[in-house]
Parts: structure tokens; C-alpha cells; sequence
């Protein structure tokens, strides 16, 4: 009997703070319209080429922070003064888009924290610099790194000297 009367007072008291299990879903990647500005070089993204990024932080689902290249993304979020409450961050799908020059497709986003990214392939991005090539499907990437040199890693392997040349 005790347990029922502390399981029904612990499930009383979890509904009263509104205490809940679930999360909310992370807020779905926004398309690049003439609003989009890179959050460093506050410039629009429509007139770089190359892959692209956006980070939502919490609270805000609504109100992406753009980035012109996949490179000021990681260094965003290796920046200690920058903010770390990040609910989602998604990256241009390379291997969704069928024309590099302007690879601004709305449905062409993945999860950044899944991507994979080839480094190394000497492609010049949206900057004017070298910069990672994020792709969904890590056989992509790795055909890319084939036919252009390269190496594949994770978003968590991404190596500091790569990000902040």
C-alpha cells in the first residue's frame, strides 16, 4: 500500500511542476531566403556558393543562426564565447544537390551531428576558402573523397587545425 501511496504522490507531484519525460522535437530546418545573412560575415547566403549551415538555439525555433560555411559552423561551436545551448544544426545534404554553384535547396538539410564530412578535398567553399563538405550518406562521402582526395570524419572528429586555418 505504501508503494501505491508514494507512486500516485510522486506522479501527483511531477504533474503539478509539469515535470514530463517528453522533449520537443528540434525545431525543422528553415530554407534560405533573401533574410538569410551569414551570422560572421552578415552577408546573404543566396550569393555564396557551397554548403551552408544553421544552428537553432533553445527557445529560439523560429529564428536560425545562418552560417555561409560549414567551416564558421564547427568554429561557432567550439567558440567558448559563443552560445552552447544549441537545439538542432543542420548542414547542406551535398549529395542532394545536383548544382554546386547554387546548392541553396530546401529539402537538401541533415542533422550535422550525423553528417558526414570530407575534409581535406581542397574544395573552395562560399568564402572564398577551403571548407568541409557535409553529406546524409557516408558512401557519398566517401565517393567524393575517392574522386577528389580527402578524408571522411564525424562531426565530433572534425579536427580543430582544419576548422581555425
Amino acid at each position: 500500500m505504501k508503494k501505491i501511496i508514494l507512486s500516485l504522490a510522486t506522479a501527483l507531484w511531477l504533474a503539478a511542476c509539469g515535470g514530463s519525460n517528453e522533449t520537443a522535437p528540434p525545431p525543422a530546418p528553415q530554407p534560405i531566403t533573401d533574410a538569410a545573412v551569414g551570422h560572421y560575415c552578415t552577408m546573404n547566403l543566396a550569393e555564396h556558393n557551397g554548403p551552408k549551415a544553421q544552428i537553432f538555439l533553445n527557445g529560439q525555433a523560429d529564428k536560425p543562426v545562418w552560417f555561409s560555411t560549414i567551416n564558421q559552423m564547427f568554429g561557432y561551436t567550439r567558440l567558448p564565447e559563443e552560445p552552447k545551448g544549441i537545439a538542432a544544426i543542420y548542414v547542406t545534404d551535398m549529395g542532394q544537390v545536383a548544382d554546386w554553384n547554387t546548392p541553396n535547396a530546401d529539402d537538401a538539410w541533415t542533422d550535422a551531428y550525423r553528417a558526414y564530412y570530407v575534409i581535406e578535398s581542397n574544395f573552395v567553399g562560399g568564402m572564398g576558402a577551403e571548407d568541409a563538405l557535409p553529406f546524409a550518406e557516408q558512401a557519398k562521402a566517401q565517393q567524393f573523397a575517392a574522386q577528389h582526395g580527402g578524408r571522411v570524419v564525424r562531426f565530433d572528429d572534425m579536427p580543430e587545425s582544419f576548422i581555425f586555418k
